[in-house]
């Protein structure tokens, strides 16, 4: 039994202090966005500040350090994008941090500028084939989510475009409009506003199904990429140790929060799908994807320097 001075404090969570929740990329990326939005519902929830710190870098492994250093109080909450490899191994859910909850999953989007003289897939490719060293495309960091789908893309169409990571979506943007890198493989939000002012061109979604906000662009399937597939998800994860009733409370408020209706706007622009399920859940999840790949990245000796 908890003594009485461990009760109060129990009881106290999460009112003692503000709940801080740390992004590893810069500000205006899918993964941002869609944490903001959540992490303002969770201080209305709890009737605490939660404030959204963005640590960007190295793709996400310093906020993966500055996570799995916390205490594990149920005071720090970090979002985690997939699937994401490592060329050496940062803290992971299962061992330094505890998978807390999914918040959505969904496509990404290849994207140019929209000067660019080509208009489809087809015509990409032809152009690809041609002068197969001057292509490369733009991802928010080495091993994310867009950085697999770009070599996934490279395997199945027989290209060889040249990855650039940077540090977010949002920072990506900007130089794929301005021309400076041809193309980019990015989430839907930080390039949706872009393709509607009409200065980029969206070429396919990496998803195997059409989305709402881009009804027009085809899947990577549908424009001659066959078995192409590739989706990427958000999950939350806290410092391992975190006491697991705040855990469990965590998940159902965050399962609460993404179906509800003011979330919905935002998964519908990112064409993304609201996450469910336990923590547990979360855990098995990340680690099936996580596995797949890794194997994925074996086969096509994937450089992940």
């Amino acid at each position: 039994m908890l003594p009485l001075h461990g009760l109060a404090a129990a009881a106290d969570w999460p009112h003692e202090k503000p709940i801080t929740w740390i992004v590893g990329f810069a500000p205006g990326g899918s993964l941002d966005v869609l944490t903001r939005l959540a992490a303002r519902r969770l201080s209305e929830k709890t009737g605490q500040p939660v404030v959204v710190d963005n640590r960007p870098g190295a793709s996400g492994v310093i906020a993966l350090q500055a996570a799995a250093k916390a205490t594990p109080d149920g005071y720090t909450l970090i979002s985690i994008p997939g699937p994401i490899l490592f060329n050496q191994r940062p803290p992971e859910l299962g061992k330094e941090l505890v998978a807390v909850a999914r918040i959505a999953e969904g496509p990404m989007v290849l994207v140019g500028p929209a000067a660019a003289p080509t208009s489809t897939v087809a015509e990409l490719l032809a152009a690809m084939r041609a002068t197969p060293k001057a292509w490369s495309y733009a991802s928010s960091g080495n091993g994310t989510s867009q950085h697999l789908a770009g070599e996934l893309f490279n395997i199945t169409a027989g290209t060889a475009m040249t990855h650039i990571p940077y540090k977010g979506g949002g920072q990506a943007v900007t130089d794929v409009v301005g021309g400076q890198v041809p193309l980019a493989i990015l989430g839907v939000t930080p390039v949706l506003p872009q393709i509607k002012a009409g200065k980029l061109k969206a070429y396919a979604v990496t998803s195997s199904y059409r989305i709402e906000s881009l009804p027009e662009v085809p899947t990577m399937q549908e424009a001659g990429l066959k078995g192409y597939e590739a989706t990427q998800w958000y999950v939350v994860g806290a410092p391992a140790g975190t006491p697991a009733a705040r855990v469990t409370q965590l998940n159902a408020w965050i399962n609460e929060i993404m179906a509800s209706s003011e979330l919905r706007p935002a998964l519908v622009s990112s064409g993304s799908i609201a996450g469910k399920g336990s923590a547990r859940d979360t855990q098995a999840f990340v680690a099936a994807e996580t596995n797949k790949w890794k194997d994925i990245a074996h086969k096509s000796g994937l450089a992940l320097d």
